[in-house]
Order: structure tokens, then sequence, then C-alpha cells
């Protein structure tokens, strides 16, 4: 009885890693939302998140998570920022450290500025576990959308991020 339990609790974490691993999120095409946020760690997503501001698909962008140590003129250098488009347009959060965090910090922001729909950025594998933590996070009726960035992730990082996934999932009392 034990081994039917463990076998049918392990073939449904692979087919649940199957699933995760086939349905990964696409770019979205574009729907307006008040602001668009972009938790840092992956490459491509404040390149996107800037490229909505710029298509006026979203008035504000905030980007969590960046490093202390980096200043609003280093990052503009680094991500080709126009300064009028840094000065009206770009927020830089340096308090978050990783995925949750990044939804508080996020959280805080909208509410100081009362924006009430969302585009999520982030890397396509990353997106199921972000998104299950910024809906946690963001004030009631804070509506999100997700833009996925495309990615060619190994299997490694797939299988972390799944794991990643589950646990999230579990702390939280979310159905896995």
């Amino acid at each position: 009885m034990i081994l039917r339990f463990i076998a049918a609790t392990l073939l449904v974490y692979a087919f649940g890693f199957l699933g995760f691993t086939v349905t990964l999120p696409q770019p979205l095409a574009g729907e307006r939302t008040d602001a668009v946020i972009v938790p840092t760690g992956g490459p491509g997503r404040i390149a996107r998140g800037l490229e909505i501001v710029e298509r006026d698909l979203a008035s504000q962008l905030f980007v969590s998570g960046v490093d202390p140590e980096v200043k609003p003129g280093e990052f503009a250098a680094q991500f080709d920022v126009p300064r009028q488009t840094m000065q009206c347009c770009v927020t830089l959060g340096y308090l978050a450290v990783d995925t949750r965090s990044n939804a508080g910090e996020a959280a805080q922001w909208l509410k100081e500025n009362e924006f009430t729909s969302v585009r999520l950025v982030t890397t396509d594998w990353h997106m199921a576990r972000a998104a299950n933590e910024f809906s946690g996070a963001l004030p009631d009726g804070t509506s999100i959308v997700q833009d996925a960035v495309k990615s060619s992730p190994n299997l490694s990082t797939l299988f972390l991020e799944y794991n990643k996934l589950i646990a999230a999932a579990l702390s939280q009392g979310l159905p896995v």
C-alpha cells in the first residue's frame, strides 16, 4: 500500500513537472495597465519593462530588487534609458532580495501610487511562482497581467523552479 502511494506521488510529481515545462507562458501583446513591475534577476526583463513604457502600454515602471549600490544614473546608462523616461516613469526598488520580497516591495509601491492594474514582467520559467507570490501580496482589487520574457531554460533551471513553485504553494496553503 505504501509503495502504491509513493508511486502515485512520483507519477503526479512527474506529470506536474511535464505540464510545467510544456506550458511556459508567452509574451503578452498590447494590453494596457497602469504600471509594469519587473523583478530583477533574468536577462531581458528590464528591457521588456522599458519597452512597455516606451510603447505607452503602462505609464510607470517599478524595478524591484535592484542592488543598493546601483545608482539611478548607472541604471540608466546600463539600460540606455533616456533621462526624461528615468525621471518621469522609472522607480527603482532596493529592498527586495527574493521573489516573495519583490512582491511585498511592489505591493507597497502600488498602494502608495493607487494603481489598480499591473503588468508583471519576468522570465517564462519564473512566471508561475512570481504570479502566485504577487497575487498574494498585492492590494485587493489589483489586476495582474502576466507578460513573460521568452527564454531557453535548461532542465536543471526548470527542475529547481518547479520545486520552488511547489514549496511556495505549500507555504501559502495553495493547492499545488
